[in-house]
């Protein structure tokens, strides 16, 4: 399943919000989306899933603000570990 796809139904099944009426570019903080207990489920679920460890420099809102962003942060957070094997 395609990255974007994945997070999209991640955030979907642990929020309350029905993000059928939202697009993956919606803020999912500033909407009320995800809370911070959800920000910790979806780091625990990012690393889990993608075998990527997040950093604390990472830990930015530019990174984490949408599906989008999220999905663009995993991409290369996998194309840089890759590089780096």
């Amino acid at each position: 399943m395609q990255i974007t796809q994945l997070i999209r139904n991640f955030i979907i099944e642990n929020s309350y919000v029905d993000l059928n009426k939202f697009d993956n570019s919606a803020l999912i903080f500033k909407e009320g989306i995800l809370d911070s207990m959800g920000f910790l489920k979806l780091i625990t679920f990012i690393e889990n899933e993608y075998d990527i460890q997040i950093l604390d420099d990472d830990m930015k809102e530019e990174n984490f603000e949408s599906i989008n962003a999220i999905s663009r942060y995993v991409t290369g957070r996998r194309s840089l570990d890759k590089n780096c094997v």
